[in-house]
């Protein structure tokens, strides 16, 4: 697959690095000075929820964005000014952007013919493309024949050709079932690794950011709140909103008057953190099964397959603890309940910051 390394310099050169990026309109600002580097063949993931700038990043590397201020890098170039035709990126939209009369050869070789390569060149470089995202069988259909999936692998085929110094995906799986999402997920990933190149990809997803990148960086208001790796993220969340963003169910919060709460740090009242645990560090047990920790009454047991969501009611404040299957309590029982402090996450209240520990 090295006839598809990017070229033009290439992202080994310099990979991708935004400087204090500003971007908006003339009556609201988008991007508020984004600091971000992406490695030589990195993937990283910008995940945040909806309106928070994700789109609008994407595109500001691109070129299809002025930015206001700070610059772009892009393989050891500053390209802030240059327009979008003579960057080095291939961009995958979320709604795959195929010519519906043309072939996936066509649709391939289209953007390469523009820009003047020859004819043979272009389809020769299409079958070598179509080959590494999985649809080289396809090269003589048109869209209207084509799945979703199938028609995704397109468009990652068309980013492929070019040979970019970076490739950008804007929500490119949003468009597809669940069971295909996960599928072409694990289809995205072992593309990357096959072919490298320095890669960009915008979800709302969480469980896709996690499970794709390298790293993920997390955007909200147009502010980056936490760059760092899955597991980073997941372990030691850097802000309050990381930590509730990520995971379904949500960490819960733990408030001042909570029996479950560990002892506060020295020097700090309960009022002024934000204490919370992920569902799998709430404990419950009944019967035989039963542990020293205050009661509470379940109120609520939502099965979400080999798990179950149980909520529950302790001293008037609602949790949710994650348990097997096996072990689901019943509607109304009284339960013990206990917290691990291992598991338990603090934040500064008036900052949203974590609290090292």
């Amino acid at each position: 697959m090295s006839g598809l390394a990017p070229g033009g310099g290439g992202p080994e050169v310099g990979g991708l690095r935004l400087e204090g990026v500003r971007a908006g309109y003339s009556d609201r600002e988008v991007l508020h000075g984004i600091e971000l580097s992406v490695a030589p063949g990195e993937l990283l993931v910008v995940l945040g929820p909806s309106g928070s700038g994700k789109s609008t990043l994407l595109r500001v590397i691109a070129g299809l964005e002025p930015v206001t201020g700070g610059r772009v890098h892009l393989a050891g170039r500053d390209v802030t000014t240059w327009r979008s035709g003579r960057r080095n990126v291939s961009m995958v939209f979320q709604t795959y952007a195929l010519f519906p009369h043309l072939t996936v050869r066509d649709n391939i070789t289209f953007g390469l013919e523009v820009r003047g390569s020859r004819r043979v060149r272009a389809r020769e470089a299409a079958v070598e493309a179509a080959r590494a995202a999985g649809c080289a069988d396809l090269l003589d259909r048109r869209p209207g024949q084509l799945s979703g999936g199938e028609r995704q692998r397109v468009a990652l085929a068309r980013a492929l050709v070019r040979r970019p110094d970076a490739f950008l995906l804007d929500e490119p799986l949003s468009n597809l079932d669940a069971e295909l999402r996960v599928h072409t997920r694990t289809e995205l990933r072992a593309l990357h690794d096959r072919v490298g190149g320095t890669t960009v990809h915008v979800t709302h997803d969480q469980t896709e950011a996690l499970t794709l990148g390298d790293r993920v960086a997390v955007l909200v208001d147009g502010r980056l709140e936490q760059v760092g790796e899955p597991e980073e993220l997941w372990l030691r969340p850097a802000t309050w909103f990381v930590a509730r963003f990520l995971g379904s169910p949500a960490m819960n919060r733990l408030g001042p008057g909570s029996p479950l709460r560990p002892a506060e740090p020295a020097g700090r009242a309960p009022e002024e953190l934000v204490v919370g645990v992920r569902p799998d560090g709430v404990r419950i047990g009944t019967g035989s099964a039963a542990f020293a920790g205050p009661v509470g009454t379940v109120r609520a047991v939502e099965v979400a397959g080999a798990d179950v969501h149980v909520r529950v009611e302790v001293a008037g404040e609602e949790l949710v603890a994650r348990l097997p299957l096996a072990r689901r309590p019943g509607v109304g029982e009284e339960v013990r309940v206990a917290v691990d402090p291992a598991d338990v996450h603090v934040f500064d209240a008036a900052t949203g910051q974590r609290v090292a520990s």
